[in-house]
């Protein structure tokens, strides 16, 4: 049966754990110059209707690490642009290529195009969920502290596809899990009601109190207050956020050694200061390169199957 990476909802705590067993297993073998050309002869097509850096560095080069071949295709570029329906994309592609990663904003349209491909398809973002940044945060998180089982995770700002996928990612792999955000931006109800169902919801707590999140959290998160798309909201947005930022005076309530995490690109003076950002750099760096071990993992798993 077809696999496929929609979500983090639709991941087991064990299906976490082995993507990041094997992206150490990757990351391990890149380091030492070990060949591992797991996808010889594979092609990845990348559709992007959010630009990238990240994303798209990462699974190309990705790709190319694994002996394989990425397409990169841009929505405006592509029929899907010109308004070809997502499911006529999903058939075509799949007599050319072994996988699909699509970037873009509905997640409808990311399960439409993963109930009419037969190859694997992978969420490289949408407005809902960021899975494959979260499975590289879980791996920085556990590099570091060496295990994630009864860690504290703090999410301070938007209840956007970041705070959806780590309050997801962090409780399925048995963290406690703080968000703090303004009333009127909180995580997705789908994601509340999963962390409600998760021990009664012991293990979850959402607040309009940034420091009531962050105390004694063994690693903060962090986002911009604009994603992209929401431009338009950033003046609304700088209101409604003012003091929702990651500061000394925040992390003097974390848990002494607490990481600090930000998925990129970083607004400095706004969601974190360049004073917290810098001491933590090196941590949050970890996190970027990460992206490409974690998503060569989950390639290998859905593209390949067994080592």
């Amino acid at each position: 049966m077809k696999k496929d990476l929609l979500k983090m909802l639709d991941l087991s705590g064990d299906d976490i754990l082995s993507i990041l067993d094997l992206a150490d297993q990757l990351k391990y073998e890149q380091q030492h110059g070990l060949p591992h050309h797991y996808l010889e002869g594979k092609t990845l097509a990348m559709i992007f209707e959010k630009n990238s850096t990240r994303t798209r560095v990462s699974f190309e080069t990705g790709m190319f690490q694994l002996g394989g071949h990425a397409l990169f295709l841009s929505g405006k570029e592509s029929q899907i642009g010109r308004g070809e329906p997502i499911q006529d994309t999903a058939r075509v592609l799949s007599r050319y290529c072994d996988g699909i990663m699509i970037r873009t904003f509905d997640q409808a349209e990311v399960e439409n195009l993963a109930k009419y491909a037969d190859i694997p398809v992978i969420n490289g973002l949408t407005d809902f969920a960021h899975p494959c940044q979260v499975l590289a945060d879980l791996m920085t998180v556990r590099e570091r502290m060496a295990h994630l089982n009864g860690l504290k995770l703090c999410f301070i700002g938007d209840g956007n596809n970041m705070a959806n996928s780590l309050i997801v990612g962090g409780l399925k792999c048995g963290m406690e899990v703080a968000v703090a955000c303004p009333e009127g931006y909180w995580p997705d109800q789908q994601v509340l009601d999963f962390a409600a169902s998760v021990q009664g919801g012991s293990r979850f707590t959402l607040t309009g109190d940034i420091f009531e999140a962050a105390k004694d959290a063994d690693v903060i998160f962090t986002d911009v207050w604009a994603s992209m798309g929401q431009e338009e909201e950033r003046a609304k947005r700088a209101v409604a956020f003012a003091g929702y930022q990651v500061n000394a005076d925040l992390m003097a309530v974390a848990h002494p050694g607490c990481m600090v995490q930000h998925c990129l690109p970083a607004h400095r003076g706004e969601e974190i200061t360049e004073e917290v950002f810098e001491q933590h750099a090196d941590e949050i760096f970890d996190e970027a390169e990460n992206r490409l071990h974690a998503q060569k993992a989950v390639m290998v798993l859905l593209m390949h199957g067994e080592i």
